[in-house]
């Protein structure tokens, strides 16, 4: 091994900087060795660093010790190398990387840390023995991380930071932190407790969000406010959700919703010109929750294909089918959506299979309409009068080469059940352009929504959330009713962002607390100091959050939030690469005044 000498080693520029303008240029570069190619008199070796590959070359008129060291190298070496930028040879080009063009002719060359062979190939998503596993990746993430495409999502993800902070710093916002230590309040998932060893016996939590801390920023009179502020939150993983994750948070004074949404979307706009080079339209969609459950049986709709949900009640309320006739006269929903052309492609076996998944998603049934020979082929056709298929068939718009599947049941069922088989449906049959972007609003969401296991109406958001001014009277006697001053920002059928205007009236917060019976006790247990704050005086105001990391990984075109965080967990929250969490040592858990019940498992 040899040693750096930030001198005389000095690195002149990055690999990929590197261009055929630099011909007859000395150069010193240095990273990690990607290969080497032994061709007898002649050795190339690969030189890779976060910008790119170049070609170092070593022939007959390299210095015999620089050759031999060079002879020596093996992949993931690191090294630093001088030389004289050269052409390639005649039919040497290589076009699949920038620098093809050219080569380094290298006179010396010292290698800073041997490697032993890894586990993983830090090149590829194969290596010579075929697929790599992700769990081998991820115990190895730091090799994994020297992989382009991985460099390239977090190179993709600090563009978006910065972006992000120039366009709030430029229109007037000021980036603030907030506390990690927090009290825990209830914030719809489970908290992150963090022990405290001077006062024993007592918790922190880890913020899920920097929601109330905002709010109070507000009342103190700061106006605008962003944070690229960490979150945590104790819940299932999935691909979209990870327990730690960044939002774009920010709060506002003095708006209402229309400034917000338009604040939000010169930044995506701004964000896209910049990071991607692409225009979005002027304005986004607006679209309400009604609205976006009825066609598209979601509150976060991916919009870049069509099979809208057709609901077919009128049409059905007097049928022969009794279950579509019941469902209408119990005052549920009978509706469809149809797969245009999809009739060769889902034989009665793939319907079967949907049927199962309906089922499995909170559906009774599922009934189908397969049009591909001259007669429709209709699951519930023998209980139909003279007439009645032909009018189904003609609402819902099923032609010879569609098929039609058909949920009945209540509303609360019959669109989300859809929602869920439209946009399976879609992938299954491969019907979602890529590289496209949906951007729309979703607004008017329900202030309350009711639990069926407590048998009490909850706020949908959070309790901070302005209700719309004409549902102030009504809201005891109809909360079902009740729409909120809330909006979601949802792209491609994922939710970027949820804000609100909020509440600044105390009395009127004091009012939805006991909506959603809360006791005057646990009001002020758990929100007390936000309460009383109000009572020195509260400019109006609210905001949102933007999920950084679910806009990396859309943008990225990433299929999991594990491509774009650099050190993530696994389902079970576990990361494998630390072996973390593990379990605390006796003289850490005295020192909190906590002791482990172990399960009888």
């Amino acid at each position: 091994m040899e040693f750096y000498n930030s001198k005389t080693d000095k690195r002149t520029c990055y690999v990929g900087e590197l261009t055929k303008d630099d011909i007859g240029k000395r150069v010193s570069v240095a990273g990690f060795v990607q290969r080497q190619r032994d061709l007898g008199s002649l050795i190339f070796i690969d030189l890779r660093d976060r910008t790119g590959i170049l070609q170092l070359a070593f022939d007959e008129k390299t210095d015999k010790a620089v050759f031999d060291k060079a002879f020596a190298i093996r992949s993931e070496y690191v090294i630093c190398a001088k030389g004289v930028v050269r052409a390639r040879g005649e039919g040497a080009v290589n076009k699949n990387i920038k620098t093809g063009e050219i080569e380094v002719a290298v006179d010396e060359l010292k290698i800073l840390s041997a490697a032993m062979t890894p586990p993983i190939e830090a090149s590829n998503e194969k290596d010579e023995r075929g697929e790599v596993k992700e769990e081998l990746r991820l115990k190895y993430r730091y090799l994994d991380l020297r992989r382009p495409e991985l460099q390239k999502n977090l190179y993709m993800r600090h563009l978006i930071a910065k972006v992000t902070r120039d366009y709030f710093y430029e229109n007037g916002f000021w980036e603030i932190e907030t506390p990690m230590l927090i009290k825990s309040t209830p914030e719809g998932a489970r908290d992150y407790l963090v022990p405290s060893r001077i006062h024993k016996g007592s918790f922190y939590a880890l913020p899920q969000s920097p929601q109330i801390y905002k709010q109070l920023l507000m009342v103190a009179g700061y106006d605008r406010y962003i944070q690229l502020a960490r979150c945590f939150r104790d819940e299932d993983l999935r691909a979209d959700r990870q327990p730690e994750f960044t939002q774009i948070d920010l709060e506002m004074s003095f708006v209402d919703m229309d400034d917000i949404l338009e604040m939000v979307e010169g930044y995506v706009k701004r964000l896209f010109d910049e990071v991607m080079n692409m225009t979005l339209p002027e304005h986004f969609v607006r679209m309400t929750y009604a609205e976006a459950m009825e066609r598209f049986g979601s509150d976060k709709p991916d919009t870049r294909f069509g099979m809208e949900i057709c609901n077919i009640s009128d049409e059905v309320s007097a049928s022969g089918f009794s279950v579509f006739a019941d469902t209408v006269k119990n005052g549920g929903k009978v509706c469809g959506i149809v797969a245009k052309g999809a009739a060769d492609k889902l034989s009665r076996k793939e319907i079967d299979k949907l049927a199962e998944y309906a089922k499995g998603v909170g559906a009774k049934g599922l009934a189908y309409i397969r049009y591909n020979e001259d007669v429709p082929n209709c699951s519930f056709a023998k209980f139909l009068g003279e007439g009645e298929l032909e009018k189904i068939m003609a609402k819902l718009d099923c032609r010879k080469g569609d098929v039609a599947l058909i949920i009945a049941d209540k509303q609360s069922t019959t669109y989300p059940v859809l929602g869920m088989l439209r946009t399976k449906l879609a992938k299954q049959l491969g019907i979602i352009p890529e590289g496209k972007f949906n951007f729309l609003w979703i607004t008017e969401f329900p202030f309350f929504e009711w639990d069926e296991e407590s048998k009490t109406w909850v706020a949908m958001h959070h309790p901070f959330t302005m209700p719309m001014e004409q549902y102030l009277d009504t809201m005891s006697e109809d909360p079902g009713s009740v729409k909120a001053k809330c909006y979601d920002l949802v792209l491609n059928g994922i939710e970027l962002s949820s804000g609100s205007i909020r509440i600044t009236d105390y009395k009127l917060q004091q009012k939805m607390f006991e909506a959603l019976g809360m006791t005057d006790e646990e009001i002020d247990a758990k929100f007390g100091f936000l309460v009383e704050a109000y009572k020195y005086g509260a400019p109006p105001h609210g905001g949102c959050a933007l999920g950084l990391d679910r806009l990396a990984m859309l943008m990225c075109g990433a299929d999991s939030l594990r491509d774009i965080v650099a050190f993530p967990k696994v389902q079970n929250a576990s990361e494998i690469m630390s072996n973390c969490p593990t379990p605390a040592d006796e003289k850490q858990l005295c020192d909190l005044g906590i002791g482990v019940l172990k399960s009888k498992e």
